[in-house]
């Protein structure tokens, strides 16, 4: 009989029956069921934490700290060059979030956009993003399109308490 959708089974031999634990000395994983005796990783409900080293000073405490990151503060932008721009839109277009997304060339709207001059002007284009490098500017303005600059929103800005 051909193997069909309605009857696949896996090749002989190829699965076993998982080993039950526990049931007794002549099943071979009885009485501590394969954990060993006492400690902690014979009792219920273990589980280690990522980097634990059983107690000794764990690597990331132990090696010095040096330097700065700004991995919490950084701004990541969403980069189009113009040579994108050029291959999705016509002369005369009009240019924001949700026509990069509607293109393509970005995948979120609400994130900052930031367009680079990579590649020549493609015409007439009335462009909103959050940051334009100076050549993209230069390339945009000198094709005889316009730019407008969003400003994106500060996220460290502290609130001033009032009485």
């Amino acid at each position: 009989m051909a193997n069909e959708l309605s009857n696949l089974k896996p090749p002989v031999g190829s699965t076993r029956k998982r080993m039950r634990v526990g049931r007794g000395e002549g099943s071979g994983k009885g009485k501590t069921a394969g954990r060993g005796t006492k400690g902690q990783q014979s009792r219920s409900g273990y589980s280690r934490k990522p980097g634990f080293e059983g107690g000794q000073m764990p690597w990331f405490r132990r090696i010095p700290k040096r330097g700065f990151s700004n991995l919490l503060f950084r701004t990541d932008y969403q980069i189009v060059n113009l040579s994108a721009l050029a291959a999705k839109f016509k002369d005369g277009d009009t240019i924001d979030g949700a026509a990069l997304v509607e293109a393509g060339l970005i995948r979120d709207a609400a994130m900052p956009i930031k367009i680079l001059g990579e590649g020549d002007a493609p015409g007439k284009l009335n462009i909103t993003a959050h940051k334009f490098s100076a050549s993209a500017k230069k390339k945009i303005e000198d094709g005889g399109g316009s730019i407008t600059e969003t400003p994106v929103r500060d996220k460290w800005v502290r609130e001033k308490k009032t009485k």
